[in-house]
């Protein structure tokens, strides 16, 4: 499960990632911003303002980044979106029917440096706040409602041998930062590209992360070295 994800905004290698990826025409949108980080959750509580900023979504054969809720079940309500009950931040099991049609239809990339999971260690609940020595891609599907207005979860899978010390029942869903798979990923729609499903089957640490645990997500605040998880091979 993944429910917190950060992005400093001070950060010249997210330039470096869109550049590497093909998409270098949206680095505008990613340029630093009076928080030196930013954090987002999903929309417990209902709040549709809740989003993720500059989720990069298709559009006709360019992509674009919008603002979406972190909540995929939503509905348009007046210029805004009513949140819905079914927890939806986090898209894992891709089989079901739930997702399929956007597994198929509306993929998405997240922009991030950094995200946190959490894990009961002797009934206690332990945070980790990981972080990447450089910034990342996350899997993401999204829904677009006639008001203009976006929602979204994040993709999860299986668990990875590494990762499970820190959570033991879900992946986060990085994404490899290769143009050509980017394309596919985003512009290959209404279909499965083979290498979409091969890597969906056998997702990978993309960049070298950095492990540590936390009191808070938000505060970062550490009194042990961390520990480093390099990319998979």
């Amino acid at each position: 499960m993944c429910g917190y994800i950060r992005r400093v905004t001070d950060c010249p290698e997210i330039q470096d990632l869109l550049e590497e990826i093909g998409l270098g025409e949206l680095a505008d949108r990613y340029q630093p911003t009076e928080q030196a980080i930013e954090h987002y959750y999903p929309a417990f509580g209902g709040d549709p303002e809740r989003k993720i900023r500059g989720l990069i979504v298709p559009d006709e054969g360019s992509a674009t980044p919008v603002d979406a809720t972190w909540w995929y079940d939503c509905t348009p309500a007046g210029d805004t979106l009513r949140v819905g009950e079914r927890t939806t931040f986090n898209a894992r099991n891709l089989d079901s029917p739930y997702w399929r049609g956007a597994l198929l239809h509306r993929r998405a990339l997240v922009v991030a440096t950094g995200l946190g999971e959490t894990k009961e260690i002797d009934g206690v609940k332990q945070h980790f706040l990981i972080e990447g020595e450089l910034p990342f891609l996350l899997g993401a599907l999204y829904q677009h409602f006639d008001n203009g207005c976006y929602s979204c979860a994040v993709m999860t899978r299986d668990i990875h041998p590494r990762f499970a010390p820190y959570h033991d029942k879900a992946f986060p869903c990085f994404i490899p930062a290769d143009k050509a798979f980017v394309d596919a990923w985003l512009y290959d729609i209404h279909t499965l590209p083979k290498p979409v499903v091969s890597y969906l089957e056998h997702p990978r640490i993309v960049v070298p992360l950095q492990v540590s645990p936390v009191k808070t997500f938000r505060s970062g605040e550490t009194a042990k070295d961390p520990v480093y998880l390099p990319p998979d091979p």
